[in-house]
């Protein structure tokens, strides 16, 4: 039996870049977890002042911070969104679970919000372009406030039936996904407990969760965020891309190496974003480590012949 060229099953179309917009619940719940810490951001340095900061507040922060931080690099980043490595099944949950603790939303989300950045980056779709607006100054300053975190505020979601269809046949990293609630309880919760016992007194408990609970959350969230905005606005862009993303060297540290960000676009699946010399790139040194114990494997790692070809020069 043959099928005649009309009965021949026709592919089914492409799944909406937008999914629908957000309930006005779960929009409340997103202006408080990003306004709450940032109160506590701004309330940081007269905290600090009056009261003082001692070693067990810094030591958390400092902790809290980078765990949450690569989470997001090296987890949500590099690894789900990029598949720049591969990884045990364990480190798979492990990362995705610590990529929550950022507060940043969901894995499903937060992959998919990707994704689109860079399937339509700097262009019409893109969720956090600072060019949307065009490049006459105050384009740029409106296009800056999107970018940085403006976009946060808008309803629409990203398809995730069209952007991670991937992890959606995973079962388990659905149900992590589903528990993002969870996971940042407990990150707030395990520092404010941690500075209790140490101090062996709820100051001590009270002081750990506002710096290594809401302050880290915030600052962790600035950092990210400005990977967005900046570090597609100012910087060095020796590798050719079709978009405006530069490195921005400032912001290495505080980022795990994610304001490399030029190479990043040019090469987006490669493990090290900081391929130059003297360029840090925390992330990238965690995932050599996994590499090294053997937790991850099939890392895509930057070669003189895969630089040579995107270099700009």
């Amino acid at each position: 039996m043959t099928l005649t060229a009309d009965a021949r099953p026709q592919s089914s179309p492409p799944e909406p870049v937008i999914e629908g917009r957000r309930p006005a619940g779960q929009h409340a719940v997103v202006y408080a977890f990003i306004l709450v810490p940032f109160v506590a951001l701004l309330a940081a340095v007269p905290f600090a002042w009056g009261w003082g900061l001692g070693w067990v507040d810094v030591a958390l922060f400092v902790g809290t911070y980078f765990i949450s931080c690569l989470g997001v690099t090296v987890g949500y980043h590099r690894h789900f969104t990029h598949s720049s490595f591969k990884a045990k099944r364990w480190l798979r949950i492990a990362l995705a679970i610590t990529g929550s603790t950022a507060m940043q939303g969901p894995l499903l989300h937060w992959v998919a919000d990707h994704r689109r950045h860079h399937a339509y980056s700097d262009k019409e779709g893109d969720p956090h372009s600072p060019w949307l607006f065009g490049s006459s100054p105050p384009a740029l300053v409106k296009g800056f406030w999107h970018a940085h975190m403006g976009w946060l505020f808008q309803r629409d979601l990203t398809n995730p039936r069209r952007f991670v269809p991937d992890l959606l046949r995973d079962r388990v990293l659905v149900r992590v996904s589903n528990l993002f609630w969870l996971w940042t309880g407990l990150w707030l919760a395990v520092p404010a407990a941690v500075g209790g016992l140490v101090t062996w007194s709820w100051w001590g408990a009270l002081t750990a969760f506002f710096w290594a609970g809401l302050v880290r959350v915030s600052f962790l969230h600035h950092v990210t965020w400005a990977v967005n905005s900046v570090c597609h606005l100012i910087g060095r862009r020796p590798f050719a891309t079709r978009d405006k993303a530069a490195n921005f060297w400032p912001m290495a540290i505080l980022s795990a190496g994610e304001s490399w960000h030029n190479l990043h676009h040019a090469d987006p699946t490669c493990a090290r974003h900081g391929v130059l010399r003297g360029q840090i790139d925390m992330s990238a040194r965690v995932i050599w480590f996994f590499e090294k114990l053997g937790w991850a494997y099939n890392v895509r790692w930057p070669t003189s012949q895969r630089l040579a070809k995107i270099s700009s020069r």
